[in-house]
């Protein structure tokens, strides 16, 4: 019998697609079952000219300023599975297999490169070229998973902004790109650009055709060239997902909001939310990014498993929001077994405030089902309320600068509900 499909979800909505003039973004992260996922944010900064950035794995060039940024990140690693800055750019990424072979030794993780666009681009199409110049720079690899048994692969990234929306497939340090500026979109743990191509490496078909994956005379398909003879299991079972997940975005059409993501991220029927397995859904996002730039973006973590029993919470970038500490995850300095050579010979316990709790009421949900739900179904009334209130802001009924503590008062709200 086939394993059930391991891979990440990306989707985009922009009007006319989206029911207001907003363009919504989600992201569900599967990841291995046992990995926590903290939500962290980091202002604006400013840099010494010439100071070094330690990475995951290997340091690169610091720039001298970097965008505010919030993060739904593997708590083990320096960079994101999805996130979003204070300029209304948000980025997802996928992990892809090509022909080109993945390159040993350690680089930038694809995660790296999520927060590395977020911090340093101001649009979609900056955060795109943020990516492919650290690519041809850097390349990219390393270990994926906080295991010593192999894992590593090639990223595909969902990039977006409040005008429009750009898919970036990579191999190696080859790449290539489409813009999307209206309808549906979504990806999965696989190639989907064809000859539908905006942007791409100067090298790239010239590469192909050295490798004789390509006779430089008939149609150049991105991803039927750049495809692997073989693909792994889950690549082609991600097909069925990546399906359903286009199916889900059409049946939407035109009246995709908020909500509407959030109940896509929460189908389990199509496979997009994962709950079985090594790989389950760990977290899930949704943005709304307003076309009228006076309006505040507006992105929603649930930082911990399975969105269907998780609730998401609105965070607004603010000059006064309060710290979340309880979605942050314990550090461990130099004892981090990520940090020690060889890596990941031991584990320790990365679980935050708001993690714990929820594993408890995941727990009571297996032996008291009832009371289980009764607290979900308090919890998703809380939910409403906020995507009430923010529907509220965004209609000019209430001021946005009154909702730069939400995410907090949502965490704590919570907390308690499960203690």
């Amino acid at each position: 019998m086939a394993e059930a499909p391991m891979s990440c979800d990306c989707f985009v909505s922009l009007p006319p697609g989206s029911r207001d003039d907003h363009v919504i973004f989600g992201k569900n992260s599967d990841r291995p079952r046992d990995e926590v996922q903290e939500v962290a944010h980091f202002p604006a900064a400013s840099h010494p000219p010439g100071s070094m950035l330690e990475c995951t794995y290997i340091q690169i060039p610091q720039v001298e300023q970097t965008h505010a940024v919030v993060l739904s990140k593997p708590a083990w690693m320096w960079g994101a599975e999805m996130g979003a800055n204070d300029q209304g750019v948000c980025i997802g990424n996928e992990a892809v297999w090509t022909r080109e072979p993945i390159a040993p030794g350690e680089a930038l993780l694809g995660m790296d490169l999520v927060r590395l666009a977020l911090e340093r681009g101001d649009s979609a199409w900056a955060a795109l070229t943020v990516i492919t110049s650290l690519l041809e720079q850097h390349g990219q690899g390393g270990q994926c998973r906080e295991a010593p048994e192999p894992f590593s692969y090639h990223n595909t990234f969902l990039l977006v902004d409040r005008n429009e929306a750009w898919v970036l497939e990579t191999a190696g340090r080859l790449w290539v790109a489409q813009k999307v500026t209206e309808g549906v979109k979504n990806i999965s743990n696989q190639l989907t650009i064809s000859t539908e191509i905006t942007a791409e490496h100067p090298e790239l078909r010239s590469v192909a055709k050295a490798q004789g994956w390509w006779d430089g005379e008939g149609e150049f398909s991105f991803s039927k060239v750049f495809g692997p003879e073989n693909p792994p299991a889950r690549m082609e079972l991600a097909k069925l997902r990546y399906k359903g997940g286009t199916e889900l975005l059409q049946k939407h059409d035109g009246s995709v909001t908020a909500e509407v993501m959030m109940s896509i991220l929460r189908d389990k029927p199509s496979g997009i939310c994962m709950d079985s397995g090594g790989f389950c859904t760990t977290a899930s996002m949704v943005s709304v990014l307003p076309k009228d730039t006076s309006l505040p973006c507006i992105h929603f973590f649930t930082a911990t498993p399975d969105p269907s029993r998780s609730i998401f919470k609105p965070f607004i970038f603010s000059d006064c929001s309060t710290p979340v500490l309880r979605v942050v995850s314990p550090q461990f300095g130099p004892d981090d077994p990520v940090r020690k050579q060889p890596r990941f010979q031991s584990q320790v316990d990365r679980r935050h405030d708001l993690y714990k709790a929820h594993q408890v009421v995941l727990n009571t949900m297996e032996t008291n089902p009832d009371k289980g739900l009764a607290v979900y179904g308090i919890l998703r009334d809380l939910e409403s309320q906020c995507l009430s209130e923010i529907s509220a802001m965004l209609s000019g009924e209430i001021p946005g600068d009154e909702l730069g503590d939400l995410f907090f008062d949502c965490v704590d709200t919570e907390i308690k509900f499960y203690q």
